[in-house]
């Protein structure tokens, strides 16, 4: 149902994606990746890796690493694929968030929310993309009506 094969995506030494190789339609389970999880305390050792890149948050206080074809699943602002966090399995769980042609890139928004614009620290156009959402944020009031100075606009994992 999916290969890693060379993508198009990024211009790093790997570049490397996740493809259907026959069609997908939505909704359906395209991949179970376990995990091997450890505690956010830890992560400071990672940090000096290149498992940086590819590691999930896991619930509030752990980290994971996605075995199988879950950490090769690049980022689009238009995902066709979604993830559910499997605690009781100890997997991602990848389904098709759009009908998935034979060939296409499986791609999914590292943000978690499939309409989650907020920018991502490794994009080209990350300083840009902070700025403009810092300003569409100036002014807006807060959930009880209070005008705010700064949001939250962390979107590391």
């Amino acid at each position: 149902m999916i290969e890693v094969k060379q993508s198009k995506l990024g211009d790093g030494e790997f570049n490397r994606g996740v493809f259907a190789t026959v069609d997908i339609p939505k909704g359906q389970l395209i991949h179970q990746a376990p995990v091997v999880p450890y505690p956010n305390e830890d992560h400071e050792h990672v940090e000096k890796t290149i498992l940086e890149d590819y590691v999930f948050e896991y619930g509030a206080n752990h980290t994971a690493i996605l075995l199988g074809y879950g950490s090769l699943i690049n980022h689009s602002y238009e995902p066709n694929a979604t993830y559910d966090i499997n605690f009781e399995n100890h997997t991602f769980d990848f389904y098709a968030y759009t009908d998935i042609k034979a060939g296409e890139e499986v791609l999914i928004n590292y943000n978690g929310e499939e309409d989650n614009m907020d920018p991502l620290w490794f994009l080209d156009d990350y300083e840009e993309r902070m700025r403009e959402l810092n300003e569409a944020n100036d002014g807006e009031e807060d959930a009880d009506g209070i005008e705010s100075d700064s949001k939250d606009t962390d979107s590391s994992k």
